[in-house]
């Protein structure tokens, strides 16, 4: 159910300007993990190889492409070279990540490439104004991903691309066996739901997107995969850091849903499994290509 849903008859007799008010104050959708340098950590090190490899050959020099959620943008800069002299806009909600790409946007010099802060359910575009629209982990954290789907099928031309990839955390695997793991993946669900989001939305992408007005759908699947040392310390100490002091933490201790010790407790778990030999840590992502 998205938030504007079971408002009931009092939202219906509201004044016009009430309801106006009420209804874009739905869809400000909470983001589980928010932007602590924890998740910007794990943001930056995204590349267009490892996070829109399923897009790149349906590129073309000269498209306009848009990427809906871009975050600090390193996705964004990667696309940009690819479409080169196209243009490509990032846009994202928070105007402090923006800005932290625009920055590193300009030690790329790179001419084509803007960023603007803007709302995935109100594109303010043009109608059929981009030959690419790509949204990479974006519809997990939506409480309505088929109307953010339908308003990035408007602003496609027609014949154009979009490209998501979500994530699917109920596929996520790990070795060896750890309850600490184990608990903060059911947290992690917990949290989600509390916030109207959809931590398993790889397997409903498709779906989605056919919701959306979408045909001839082209899926695939890929993962990330922590198994070296390096690996294994890189992806632990990220999480580690999340679960003690990100968005996902402050949220789970105001839904008490989680307790401090507790979270100390999967915090020092995902160091345990990084310091295994054995260990290794496999992201699932579902992938949907689809033309206008």
């Amino acid at each position: 159910m998205n938030r504007t849903e079971g408002a009931g008859r009092g939202w219906a007799l509201a004044p016009r300007g009430v309801r106006m008010y009420l209804d874009v104050m739905a869809q400000i959708d909470r983001y589980t993990h928010g932007h602590h340098e924890s998740v910007l950590r794990s943001h930056t090190w995204r590349t267009a190889q490892n996070s829109a490899g399923f897009l790149l050959s349906h590129l073309e020099t000269g498209d306009r492409l848009l990427d809906v959620g871009c975050g600090p943008g390193t996705i964004t800069m990667d696309l940009a070279d690819w479409v080169a002299p196209g243009e490509v806009i990032g846009l994202d909600r928070s105007p402090e990540v923006i800005e932290r790409a625009r920055e590193a946007a300009d030690a790329r010099q790179l001419s084509n490439l803007s960023f603007e802060v803007g709302d995935v359910y109100n594109l303010e575009f043009e109608d059929s104004s981009f030959d690419v629209v790509y949204a990479h982990q974006v519809l997990q954290h939506l409480s309505d991903p088929t109307r953010a789907l339908k308003e990035m099928r408007r602003v496609l031309a027609d014949g154009g691309w979009l490209a998501v990839r979500d994530g699917d955390y109920g596929e996520f695997t790990w070795s060896p066996p750890n309850d600490g793991l184990t608990r903060w993946m059911e947290l992690y669900h917990q949290i989600t739901r509390r916030n109207d989001a959809e931590a398993d939305a790889g397997r409903f992408l498709a779906g989605w997107v056919e919701s959306a007005g979408f045909e001839s759908l082209e899926r695939s699947t890929s993962e990330w995969t922590y198994e070296s040392a390096e690996e294994r310390e890189w992806w632990a100490d990220l999480w580690a850091d999340r679960v003690l002091y990100s968005e996902f933490a402050r949220q789970g201790l105001e839904y008490e849903l989680t307790t401090s010790e507790e979270l100390s407790e999967i915090s020092d778990a995902f160091r345990a499994w990084s310091d295994s030999a054995e260990g290794i840590f496999v992201v699932v992502h579902e992938e949907v290509l689809a033309r206008k």
